[in-house]
């Protein structure tokens, strides 16, 4: 008799998927197989539309969702990365940008270094621009992604939501499986900026 096992697929602390394999005709997925099914690198605008086209639109939101947003907003700051010429980058910022004036969520620009350093800190594989998260604003150290790749606006609000959350007292374990689904839509790797309406 064959035993069955379950298989989770993803970069560290990010679920991409499960199945059950049959393990006698299972074959080891490697790291690098992982990550080319998780990352998307797109060129130009018109690759980043079609993928953003599969991409699931969050529909449900909790009662408390917008004030959770509004009223939080001023103890955290969303900060990204970008890159020149990277579309995902200019299109998560133009999203961010929206967040604004709606829920007075603050946008700031992270440098590639200082996110190399604070992925490499929380574990995470550097797979490339934009990359965003939330960060408290009294503490530098206190962090979690909300974005790898660009996404849709509403997933984006409803992971910043989730951040927050976590941040002032959610499980962690609720958020985190709720959040566990960033597009991985990122740029194709060009040299750094620091400006993403320039892209």
């Amino acid at each position: 008799m064959r035993g069955q096992r379950i298989f989770l697929l993803g970069m560290p602390g990010i679920v991409v998927g499960g199945m059950t394999a049959d393990t006698a005709h299972a074959q080891p997925v490697s790291r690098d197989a992982a990550r080319r099914a998780a990352i998307h690198a797109v060129a130009d605008p018109a690759a980043m539309r079609a993928w953003l086209a599969r991409v699931p639109l969050t529909r449900d939101f909790p009662p408390d969702f917008g004030a959770t947003l509004k009223g939080n907003a001023p103890a955290f700051v969303v900060e990204m990365t970008t890159s020149t010429g990277c579309a995902p980058c200019a299109d998560l910022w133009t999203k961010l940008q929206t967040m604004r004036p709606q829920y007075g969520i603050d946008v700031k620009i992270l440098s590639r270094d200082e996110a190399l350093v604070r992925s490499g800190r929380l574990g995470l594989p550097w797979v490339g621009h934009p990359v965003a998260w939330v960060r408290a604003t009294n503490d530098p150290d206190r962090v979690i992604p909300v974005a790898i790749g660009t996404d849709h606006s509403v997933n984006l609000a409803r992971n910043i939501y989730l951040a927050f959350k976590m941040m002032t007292g959610v499980r962690p374990d609720v958020g985190v499986r709720a959040m566990a689904k960033f597009t991985g839509i990122v740029g194709i790797a060009a040299s750094a900026s620091t400006d993403p309406r320039r892209n």
